[in-house]
């Protein structure tokens, strides 16, 4: 009997999308993928974790890279793909994070069992809070073995004040962390002054990374960035780049959040730009020498 009326116009796939249902892929380096939002077309160079999301960098013919959010919005050979974390990355990451529960995450030789030291006399001192979240976070455990405090200034406005009330001695050592140490800086100058102090300038040593904050000192790619980006003169360097990754930052709990971000972005020595970590290693170095606990 011939219908009359044909087939069921709802049967089968009928909210099928004109290029088809998206499907899962691994973003492996090489695979080539169109973003559909932007047209960006490029391989896939890595896929890191920044500020809790997962991001894909694609590298054009031309060499430049771009970052997105991994998940879907792709196109391979103009079908949909949703992309997700590769495999084989996941598997070298999985033996990478067994080896390194041998190792502190500034790279160290982890010692098992070891508890921490008494506190030594010497110390090391940053300039604030977020320099000594950052020292905590990647070094913490090789200052416990070694008995070091870090402790904050507020500031290197009276850094030589700071070394008179510490008064270092040869038992008592006192490493400095300086931010945005450049010549003709006002820090540079406070710290040319603070060099030069009696008696206690042999066991002091200042030294400092050139970066405006330590926010910059962690790798730009960790965030999904280039570079970080150069902040006009009168604007407040934090809200900056809080506005440029487009984050809040009307108030200090906005700003203290965005360091959150960054400060999760890093997991060990390895996130962090050699200017910063070859300071650190420096200052530890100073204050861990023999005849100064």
């Amino acid at each position: 009997m011939v219908d009359r009326y044909g087939g069921d116009v709802l049967g089968g796939d009928w909210k099928r999308p004109p290029k088809g249902r998206s499907v899962e892929l691994a973003a492996e380096p090489g695979t080539v993928v169109e973003d559909v939002e932007t047209g960006w077309v490029g391989a896939v160079v890595r896929v890191e974790k920044a500020g809790g999301v997962h991001v894909v960098h694609l590298e054009d013919r031309r060499g430049r890279t771009k970052g997105f959010r991994l998940g879907p919005g792709f196109l391979v050979d103009g079908s949909p793909v949703t992309l997700t974390k590769p495999m084989a990355r996941e598997a070298a990451r999985l033996a990478e994070a067994r080896a390194a529960g041998a190792r502190t995450a500034s790279g160290s030789r982890s010692v098992a069992g070891t508890r921490a030291r008494v506190a030594s006399g010497s110390r090391i001192f940053v300039e604030g809070k977020h320099d000594a979240e950052l020292v905590e976070k990647v070094w913490g455990d090789d200052l416990r073995v070694e008995g070091v405090v870090v402790e904050m200034l507020d500031g290197v406005d009276d850094l030589a004040g700071a070394i008179r009330d510490f008064a270092p001695s040869p038992e008592r050592r006192m490493g400095v962390l300086v931010d945005h140490l450049v010549p003709g800086t006002k820090e540079m100058r406070v710290v040319e002054e603070a060099r030069r102090l009696r008696p206690w300038a042999p066991h002091v040593l200042v030294v400092g990374h050139p970066y405006v904050d330590v926010w910059q000192s962690v790798k730009p790619e960790r965030l999904g960035m280039q570079a970080w980006p150069v902040i006009p003169r009168g604007t407040s360097w934090k809200h900056g780049i809080c506005a440029h990754l487009g984050w809040p930052h009307a108030t200090q709990a906005d700003v203290a959040m965005a360091w959150r971000r960054i400060l999760g972005s890093v997991g060990s020595w390895t996130d962090l730009e050699p200017e910063l970590l070859g300071r650190v290693e420096e200052l530890i170095d100073f204050v861990t020498a023999p005849g100064s606990a």
